[in-house]
Formats: C-alpha cells, structure tokens, sequence
C-alpha cells in the first residue's frame, strides 16, 4: 500500500513537471490555430486622448531619476501628469521645472511600491482616467502611450507592454534579458493571443484608475508582488489583460552577479507566497468553462524557469539510475521541446547577437539562481528594490530617434 502510494506521487510530479516543459508549445499550438479563426480582438473603436498619471517609484535611489523624466516628457502626448515618489530618498538634489512633473517624497518610509503608488493616487492634481506604473530605471518610446491607448480603445481595462532591455552590457544582462524575451513571448504575447491574460511585469503596465483601486485599494502588500495579487485580482474579475509590443519600455537588467541572487530570492519568494492564486483559478476556469482563467491558472501555478528545468534533469537522472530507460527519453524529449520552444521565442523577437552569444553560459546563470533559492531562507534586509548599476549615459541613447 505504501509503495503504491510513492509511485502514484512520483508519476504525479514527473507528469506536473514535464507538462511545463512541453506547455509553452502546446499554448503556441493553439494561440496558432486561435489566430486564424478569431480575429475580434483585433476590433477597436476611435477613442479621445486618455488623461494618464503617470507613477514613478524610488526607493533610496535617485540617480536615475533624471533620465526617466527626460524621458517621460518627450512623449508625443499632451494629457498627462507624472508623479514621482521618491520613498526614503534624498530630494535635494532634483529641480524638475516643468509643471507636468509633480515630486512627492513621503514624510515616512512606505517601503512597498503598492503604498507608493496609492500616495500619488491620493495626491492626483485631477481625477486621471489611467495610470501606469514605470520604475525609477525605465525609459519609454515617446509613443508609449498612444500606443496604450490603442488597447484601451478595444475595452480592456488593463494593458501589459513590452520590457525591452536598456543594457546588454554583461553576459548577467543578456541572459537576464533572454529569459525576458522568453517570458514576453509566451506569457505576454501568446498567453494574450490564446485568449487568456498577460502576465504582469511590475512596470510598463496600464489600469484604469477605477479598476486599480478597487483591486488593491483595501489591501497592504508589502515586499515584492504586488503584480501577481493585481493580475489575479483581475483576472478573478474575468478582466483580462491586455499585452502589446508597441508600448516600449527600457528596463535595466541585472549586470552582477550579486544584483541577480538578490533579485530573484525575492522574485522566488514572491512564487513560493502567491502561486497559490494559480489553484483557485485553475478551479474558476473549470466551474465557469472560462478560458482566460483556466490558462491563466496554469501559468500562475508554474514552478520558476529554473526549477522545473533542474528538477526534469533530476528526474530523468534517477529514472535512468532505476533502469528506466523510456522514461528517461521521455525527459531528454521534453527537454528537446523546452529548448525549441526557448529558441523559438528568441528567433521571433529580433534578438541581438550578444544575446545569442551569451547563452553558453546559462549554466552558471541557473547555478546562481539557486544560490537565490536557498537564500529566501535566510533573513532578508532589503525586499523593497533592485540597486541599479547602469551607467547614466544609457538614458540618453536607448529611446529610439523619432526624427
């Protein structure tokens, strides 16, 4: 009875993990097919220039602040305001004279991005329609938001773009921004087409104002992940969140070593405390017959990408050891599949070069992250923001000459 019991568990979790090795194909599959045949998300209606508050988070950090806000005020849009909250930050050395600029520094710490964003929401110089949330380090297109309004104007309520990476200058950075490129793919742009919801990405994402507040106004998040208790509020909801490729953010990716371990024990953490939405709407998708809740569901409830890469080669390993050997081609195909599926999203996303080049060294980039895992064990002493190392020149030559 034991040994039977072992076995049902062990199948489970073999089948559990080598589903999300072959799932991003499989959702590929039918976002293909879907597209053929349903074209009604591509119907739009002529919509006046939404009114924006634009949120800027700081948090101890301001060098960057500079050129965001060069950056934000050569849009090519007139109704807007951008609101900078620099939390816990020395202000005295930022003079913004322009009158679309509105610098908030909060008289007590508010360490968390949701208060932040809810200390310019209460601070809004006029009732804004939309916000969307960039970070401290972010640059935008100048189109960036005629681009949001494009998904406003086909009814959703919240909108997703594209995180482009703003340095490539260490290999960390270029496989930081390959596992990017990744996730956009399917978690943006295919999950959406599919007809689920993107993915929120922490910035370059737009709400209404009324549907932000009434998500997350009567709660405290503090760490990490506000984005996932937003993006299965909406979803719960049956919202669903748009993604586009044309509404262009520049994030900068993780240069060091140290920066990354950093950044992803929280960014692990934020799984191990919120995947469990991925259950519940999983069951909402099923009972409702909802498929932008079922998909959803299955991408929340996914172990990290080097998790479920790591344990399939464990597996396939002991499957091996205990001499089943067709067991362990089923793992060495599905491991196949996930690297075809990964090089397909790179083929696609016009990746550059020294992307491609860096690859070679994803070993030690996952061996890093496992030194992130085993530190979410470990107090931590800063869970607010990622220390930004790039250099301040990048502000002035990533955003894209329009003339």
């Amino acid at each position: 009875m034991f040994e039977t019991a072992v076995s049902v568990i062990w199948i489970f979790f073999q089948i559990v993990i080598g589903f999300n090795l072959v799932f991003p194909l499989l959702l590929f599959l039918f976002y293909s097919i879907k597209k053929n045949f349903d074209h009604s998300y591509n119907a739009t209606s002529a919509m006046p220039e939404i009114d924006y508050g634009i949120i800027v988070t700081a948090y101890e950090q301001t060098h960057t602040l500079p050129g965001v806000v060069k950056s934000l005020l050569n849009l090519n849009y007139s109704k807007y305001i951008i609101y900078i909250v620099a939390d816990k930050c020395d202000i005295s050395s930022l003079n913004f004279d322009d009158s679309r600029v509105v610098l908030l520094r909060p008289e007590e710490t508010l360490a968390s991005n949701t208060r932040s964003h809810f200390y310019a929401i209460n601070r809004f110089i006029r009732p804004h329609q939309c916000l969307t949330i960039i970070d401290s380090d972010n640059l935008v297109e100048p189109d960036y938001l005629n681009q949001l309004n494009v998904e406003f104007g086909k009814g959703f309520k919240a909108v997703q773009g594209i995180r482009e990476a703003k340095n490539l200058d260490t290999t960390f950075a270029c496989l930081d921004a390959a596992r990017d490129i990744y996730y956009h793919f399917y978690d943006g742009k295919v999950l959406f087409g599919a007809g689920s919801s993107a993915t929120l990405a922490g910035s370059g994402m737009a709400f209404t104002t009324a549907l932000y507040r009434e998500c997350l106004e009567h709660l405290d998040i503090t760490g990490a992940g506000f984005d996932k208790v937003l993006q299965a509020a909406i979803v719960n909801r049956k919202y669903r969140i748009a993604f586009t490729m044309d509404a262009i953010v520049y994030d900068e990716k993780t240069s060091r070593s140290t920066q990354l371990v950093s950044q992803r024990s929280r960014w692990i953490n934020t799984w191990f405390k919120y995947f469990k939405y991925g259950f519940g709407m999983l069951g909402n998708g099923l009972l409702r017959f909802n498929l932008n809740q079922f998909l959803f569901g299955l991408v929340l409830v996914r172990p990290p990408l080097f998790m479920f890469l790591i344990l399939s080669v464990i597996f396939g390993a002991i499957n091996l050891a205990m001499g089943h050997v067709l067991l362990c081609l089923l793992w060495v195909g599905g491991l196949l599949i996930f690297v075809a599926g990964f090089a397909l999203a790179l083929g696609v996303s016009h990746t550059d070069k020294k992307i491609y080049r860096s690859l070679v060294n994803i070993p030690k980039f996952m061996f890093l992250q496992v030194l992130s895992l085993l530190k979410i064990f470990t107090p931590q002493t800063n869970n607010v923001a990622t220390k930004h190392y790039a250099d301040a020149h990048v502000d002035e030559i990533k955003v894209h000459d329009e003339n």
